[in-house]
């Protein structure tokens, strides 16, 4: 490292796939948090510090917060799934579940678990991202209702972003805003007040600040190279700026305090970088006689690993479909799309669909989280470790996912159902990301917003209504079926189908039409099947399946 300046910013990934897009709960404000810091602290030997496991959490969680066991346990698998575990790490403990009997053996299972003790706090305050705040919806910005109506359609509007989890100034304002409870949250119990406050003596540990580095990284400007904050911390030419001193091992809480706060710049691999100065991909066309133009940009031409970003906004009425380098391992954020068949074919990090409407998704392997927000009459197919929606109306889901979907708050007529496609590189691309075929809880949702308590929000499809559904792209590859195969009352459903066609084709051949006859019934068949294409969207599908006009062809990348 070279003695220029420091630039540090605030990492995405913890708020685009760590932040529940839901109000937290209410035992999650700074007060609480500071009692459960110092509870953990002074708990070294029982499993609380300084790693947390999971049946310690359970007990501050259920216990003391006052939590349900299963929201406990969601915020502590979010927060495992965040951190940097190998893909055969992660089938490993699909394996592990999937061997389990009873709840029993999966909770023995569990109480193996432990995370990062200090992380773990910082995740949980990061939850009030999403926290309602009546006087800042009173004072000019948006109602966070359902179905807000944005200001403006540009997605590079800083004010307009009503997800903050997309949102890299929110980030940066959160962690700025905060920066001294993030601090204190951190601080051993003998350097706070009897009021849990920091005095100006008050010493930051090393364990303290690596723990910080969960949330904001860096590096030298001038430099390629990225750097976790602890490391810039305690460069040795950067000691009295951060406050480090090498007798105590400790920092200066005041000193660190303000040599971050001088520090913190805007995310250089951040959605408003990525649209401001990314790649632009023609991956969709312009279609005639529509004013939209779709807009799709990346930065994973500069981002490191677990920085790359894909932002795609308005592609309208066609088929959009990518199996690409530019995806691998990405977060995808799909924007406003409209009568579309987008198909996304490469293991993906997270994926967020926003403001889309009458539209399928075929997505890749999704790492972590997927998440639909205000998304009207859509279909979404995809493997994912985990689903998450709100403020959807009329969406279907057919997913494979080792968690419980998560219906948070605003959704009607939700319909989960199988997995049921395929393609050749599924299974591949499935062990790059982790995904095993078990478990697997696609039918077992979790209401998370007390005003769905009503388990009539959502219904799984009826197997009479159960088709598989074909990618039609040709791939290299070796899988050739359904991963994990279909449940059974759904496989009986396609049996009795097929059968229903053998003995119309058996009751056909035995009619004996004359040649005009069977002319002039395969007329009306067709014409019969014409009419069924059009009444059910499946026309247009198929219409855009066609390759676009020379000029205007969708660009590899």
């Amino acid at each position: 490292m070279d003695q220029s300046r420091v630039l540090l910013w605030v990492k995405a990934e913890p708020f685009i796939v760590g932040a529940l897009q839901v109000p937290p709960p209410s035992k999650f404000s700074l007060h609480y948090l500071r009692k459960i810091s110092t509870y953990v602290q002074i708990r070294a030997t029982e499993g609380a510090y300084p790693r947390l496991y999971w049946s310690t959490w359970r007990h501050i969680a259920c216990g003391k917060l006052q939590l349900a066991k299963d929201l406990a346990w969601l915020y502590f698998e979010i927060f495992d799934s965040l951190s940097m575990k190998t893909p055969e790490e992660r089938l490993e403990w699909s394996e592990v579940l999937s061997n389990c009997m009873s709840e029993e053996e999966v909770e023995k299972q569990r109480n193996q678990l432990s995370v990062d003790t200090l992380q773990f706090l910082l995740f949980l305050y990061i939850q009030q991202l999403n926290k309602v705040s009546l006087r800042t919806s009173l004072i000019g910005e948006e109602w966070p209702s359902p179905r807000n109506k944005s200001q403006s359609p540009d997605l590079t509007e800083k004010s307009n972003c009503h997800n903050k989890n997309w949102n890299d100034y929110s980030h940066q304002a959160f962690v700025y805003d905060h920066l001294s409870d993030l601090l204190e949250l951190l601080l051993d119990p003998k350097q706070l007040t009897a009021s849990f406050h920091s005095t100006h003596s008050s010493l930051v540990s090393r364990e303290a600040v690596v723990a910080l580095s969960f949330l904001i990284e860096g590096t030298i400007s001038r430099a390629r190279k990225i750097y976790p904050l602890h490391e810039l911390a305690l460069w040795q030419p950067l000691h009295a700026d951060s406050g480090f001193s090498k007798i105590s091992k400790t920092f200066s809480f005041y000193k660190l305090e303000t040599w971050l706060r001088s520090c913190l710049t805007g995310n250089p691999f951040g959605t408003s970088a990525c649209l401001k100065s990314g790649k632009k991909l023609a991956w969709a066309h312009q279609v005639e006689g529509t004013t939209k133009r779709a807009k799709i940009a990346c930065n994973t031409h500069v981002a490191p690993r677990m920085h790359r970003l894909v932002v795609m906004s308005q592609v309208y009425k066609q088929t959009l479909a990518k199996s690409s380098d530019t995806l691998a391992g990405a977060h995808v954020k799909i924007h406003r799309c409209n009568e579309s068949f987008i198909y996304l074919l490469s293991p993906l990090r997270s994926v967020t669909i926003e403001k889309c409407r009458n539209s399928i998704f075929v997505l890749g392997p999704v790492g972590t989280t997927l998440h639909l927000h205000s998304c009207d009459n859509v279909k979404v197919i995809a493997v994912c470790h985990r689903l998450s929606i709100s403020s959807t109306t009329g969406c279907i889901f057919h997913v494979l996912t080792p968690t419980r979907p998560l219906i948070l708050s605003g959704n009607q007529t939700v319909t989960f159902a199988p997995f049921h496609t395929h393609y050749p590189m599924l299974e591949d691309h499935m062990a790059r990301t982790g995904l095993a075929t078990v478990p697997n809880y696609w039918d077992n949702p979790m209401v998370v917003c007390r005003e769905n308590s009503d388990t009539r929000v959502f219904q799984l499809l009826p197997p009479c209504e159960f088709y598989v559904f074909i990618i039609p792209f040709e791939m290299e590859g070796d899988t050739t079926e359904i991963p994990g195969g279909l449940p059974s009352v759904y496989q009986k459903a396609l049996g009795q189908r097929e059968q229903k066609i053998q003995i119309w084709q058996k009751t056909v051949k035995e009619a004996h039409l004359t040649k005009d006859q069977r002319k002039q019934f395969q007329v009306l068949v067709e014409n019969k099947f014409y009419e069924w294409l059009i009444n059910t969207g499946h026309r247009q599908q198929l219409d855009s399946l066609v390759p676009p006009a020379a000029g205007s062809k969708q660009a590899a990348g």
